[in-house]
């Protein structure tokens, strides 16, 4: 892998297809010959996209020729193992007829559509390649990692187990708090953590089953293999502490690729969430409107990283990268009042339709089988909303599929991308101080 890409860091974390891709970029080289290879589609996904192609295009021109979306591969041995596939063809030179074969699901049978270019997420659209940004490129609220535990379960109790605690130790009541993840986000699970971030050693002396607790944290930390977690001098907290000082909206990291919706919600400070979720403090109904919405879901469905074909959300690549719907200032302000205002009420109504069904877990809400009527019905009206503010900016007003979404949003992303303020050289590896907003603060962006 090192030799395909030529010593890059980053090919550690490529799939071994790739490596092929690189060695034809070699071999067809100054010439007419085409190559095209079935792929895992792993690598038309997440930050793969930008390592293989910034490789890829730092040697030569390569164009798509042709490409079909994902399609399900299965082979004929027991036990019907099966792949998630792609397949592209590319050469060094142009090639007019450019045509990318879509499937309705994984195993219907492809149809073709003409393209005038196909990018390296094989959609009609010119070639822009998505990087890892550790701040939100558009002004929107920075996403924050959940906090990580690494503490062997210790710190963490069942609704059972929490009350036994408590039965035994009353006096560690305030110490412990809900605790979410996105299993129990999204199953309607309840469970709780042992929070000690402001206990003093006084408090925690008094709490011999407490004590018991941390002293089985501090015995794990230490037997692990990794230095960094044996070093950890803090057995009372968490490994990585990032609650948020504000009530906050919570992002699920992983979820079903059945669900049209990845269900994303509000949660109060003190609900404590863990490291299989993302969270946007401060946010507000809008901006839960428009992450919510299905042109924020196309977006997702294309440059996430999956888990099998399942979603798997990520901070850097699909948030940051996000071009938000153009409600700055440069929009006549009462038009651009009337759609936030018309997001936000959507976007309660979905929030509503929800809460009429309390004994039903978001599993179950956005399972297509069993989604109400009521929540579907809330999700169009929010998606018109939506449709409706990305339209002022210029953009078209409907959309056939998530293809054409897709296309628009690349087609947002290079226009705001190309106001950002060059980066200057810097003598010392220095981080910035703030990242300049493409869309001047309002509108909740």
């Amino acid at each position: 892998m090192l030799m395909c890409f030529r010593d890059a860091k980053a090919a550690g974390v490529m799939d071994f297809v790739t490596a092929w891709y690189c060695k034809a970029s070699d071999y067809i080289a100054e010439s007419d010959i085409r190559a095209a290879f079935v792929s895992t589609n792993s690598i038309t996904q997440g930050e793969q996209i930008g390592i293989l192609w910034r490789a890829l295009l730092s040697r030569r021109m390569l164009h798509i020729h042709f490409a079909h979306r994902t399609f399900r591969w299965t082979n004929e041995a027991s036990g019907k193992a099966s792949v998630y596939c792609v397949i592209i063809g590319f050469g060094v030179h142009e090639k007019s007829g450019k045509v990318i074969f879509d499937y309705e699901t994984v195993d219907s049978e492809p149809h073709a559509i003409p393209a005038t270019e196909i990018n390296p997420y094989l959609i009609d659209a010119p070639v822009t390649l998505l990087a890892n940004q550790s701040r939100n490129l558009f002004g929107a609220p920075e996403m924050m990692y959940g906090s990580k535990p690494t503490d062997g379960g210790h710190f963490l109790m069942t609704d059972e187990e929490k009350q036994s605690f408590l039965a035994a130790q009353p006096g560690a009541e305030k110490f412990v708090k809900p605790f979410i993840g996105a299993h129990e986000y999204l199953h309607n699970e309840k469970r709780w953590v042992l929070w000690l971030v402001d206990a003093s050693p006084k408090d925690l002396q008094q709490l011999p089953k407490v004590m018991a607790r941390v002293h089985a944290v501090d015995q794990f930390r230490k037997a692990s293999k990794a230095e960094s977690t044996r070093a950890y001098p803090y057995p009372t907290l968490f490994r990585q502490v990032t609650q948020p000082k504000s009530d906050y909206i919570l992002i699920p990291g992983h979820s079903s690729e059945n669900r049209a919706f990845i269900p994303f919600g509000f949660f109060s400070k003190d609900v404590i969430f863990g490291d299989s979720c993302f969270s946007l403090p401060d946010a507000t109904l809008f901006h839960f409107g428009v992450i919510q919405s299905t042109m924020h879901m196309a977006w997702v469905r294309y440059t996430c990283g999956r888990i099998k074909s399942d979603y798997r959300y990520s901070k850097d690549i699909v948030y940051n990268n996000f071009p938000w719907p153009d409600l700055s200032s440069n929009q006549p302000s009462p038009q651009a009042g009337r759609a936030q205002a018309a997001i936000e009420i959507a976007a309660q109504a979905v929030l509503d339709a929800r809460a009429l069904f309390p004994e039903s877990s978001l599993a179950d809400l956005y399972d297509p089988l069993t989604m109400p009527p009521v929540l579907v019905k809330a999700h169009q009206k929010l998606d018109a909303a939506v449709d409706a503010a990305y339209a002022l900016g210029g953009g078209k007003k409907t959309w056939k599929n998530d293809a054409e979404r897709v296309a628009f949003l690349f087609e947002l992303y290079q226009r705001y991308t190309s106001l950002l303020p060059a980066e200057k050289a810097k003598s010392k590896p220095k981080r910035s101080a703030k990242v300049s907003s493409v869309i001047p603060a309002q509108a909740g962006i």
